[in-house]
């Protein structure tokens, strides 16, 4: 029993530094807000996005190497240091003279916040492997829902510092970079080869998880972005403004934590292959909703649905990976934390075709952008035959 107590202490620092691990979701809630602050198109908004998860690919694999050398403790912790700057600098665009250098500060935040995160997710995930034994998707699962804690409150917290009339310091939406600088300083107190990484890409089910993570992410950033953009276009009337539909993220995030919470549990109960059928085929229905509805109820249901569905699919994902190369698991981790690159392709395709629907005419140009997330449902259906029970 005192074993047993010990280990669920030694994973209290670790699901502290899951939640900090969800400060990458903040780039949602805030990208809206920049996109109004500095004028920005559609495009270039999505590219703020783009930005954070573009690191992803640059330093995935890399960090495999970098714990081969000093320790996943030691790398988590790193990541954890460079998160937390990468949230403290936004504090200090008010002493940018512009708003060209404020808008480079914001990319250099932005850069580092997906340096950090991806450095954490491919150094946290396995060193969780090597503190559970048994039920390894269903720790991971907790973990996304700790993470999703993160990702619930951040809307909640721009829109507060957007719109209310308490005190704020003067920083407005930006109160929730100032928040979570601190949680990170807290974070802190508590805590291969590339050629041979990448080569791990030739068996099959690492590079159809590989492409199965980028399809996750690249739907979890892109709703994250595009449901307000949806709710304006569809039910909005005049007078009315994207600030006032952003609530929309947090409850995608609110069905997504529920999801996290609930998939771990049920994930001991039943088979996880009809398990992961069942939350894909609640994207699929999502995004029929998103490309044809406009009743209010079926669009908000859609959001709850998306949100749901896609809680569980990283954990599920990740740990077929994983355990189909259990002797490699930093460098399939590397790869797999790669594959959030998709939280970069994905929204800059939806914003060039909701762009190029815009130039067409399209009444509700946020539709083109909703069949590009579509796509990438339609490949987690063809995963489904590939997941195998733990």
């Amino acid at each position: 029993m005192s074993n047993n107590n010990s280990s669920k202490m030694t994973l209290v620092p670790v699901m502290i530094t899951f939640f900090t691990m969800g400060f990458v979701d903040l780039v949602g809630a805030v990208s809206n807000n920049m996109q109004e602050d500095f004028g920005l198109s559609d495009s270039a908004a999505n590219f703020f996005p783009s930005l954070v998860f573009f690191w992803f690919l640059i330093f995935s694999v890399p960090t495999g190497m970098l714990m081969n050398k000093i320790g996943r403790k030691k790398t988590v912790l790193l990541s954890i240091i460079v998160t937390t700057l990468a949230v403290f600098l936004p504090l200090f665009d008010s002493f940018m003279p512009t708003k060209e250098s404020q808008l480079w500060l914001m990319y250099i935040s932005f850069s580092l916040l997906g340096i950090g995160n991806a450095i954490m997710q491919t150094s946290l995930n396995p060193l969780v492997t090597i503190l559970v034994k048994g039920h390894l998707a269903s720790t991971l699962t907790f973990g996304q829902f700790v993470k999703a804690i993160a990702s619930f409150i951040a809307p909640l917290i721009a829109a507060w510092g957007a719109t209310t009339t308490a005190p704020t310091f003067g920083l407005s939406w930006r109160i929730l970079f100032l928040l979570f600088f601190l949680i990170g300083m807290a974070a802190t107190d508590q805590t291969s080869g590339v050629l041979a990484s990448v080569r791990m890409l030739g068996a099959p089910v690492v590079l159809l998880s590989f492409v199965a993570i980028m399809c996750h992410v690249g739907i979890d950033v892109g709703t994250n972005a595009v449901a307000p953009k949806i709710l304006l276009e569809r039910l909005g009337t005049l007078g009315d403004t994207l600030s006032q539909f952003e609530y929309a993220t947090s409850i995608y995030f609110a069905f997504r934590t529920l999801g996290c919470l609930t998939g771990s549990i049920l994930m001991r109960r039943i088979n996880i292959r009809a398990f992961f059928a069942i939350i894909v085929l609640m994207m699929g229905v999502a995004m029929a909703g998103f490309v044809f509805a406009t009743e209010q109820w079926v669009l908000w249901a859609s959001i709850a649905l998306v949100g749901y569905g896609n809680s569980n699919v990283f954990s599920i994902v990740f740990s077929q990976a994983m355990i189909s190369a259990p002797e490699k698991k930093n460098e399939v981790s590397g790869l797999m934390i790669m594959g959030l690159f998709g939280g970069t392709v994905f929204p800059l395709l939806m914003g060039l075709a909701s762009d190029a629907a815009k130039a067409s005419g399209l009444q509700h140009p946020q539709t083109a952008a909703a069949v590009v997330m579509a796509v990438g449902v339609a490949y987690l259906l063809s995963y489904i035959p590939r997941v195998k029970q733990q």
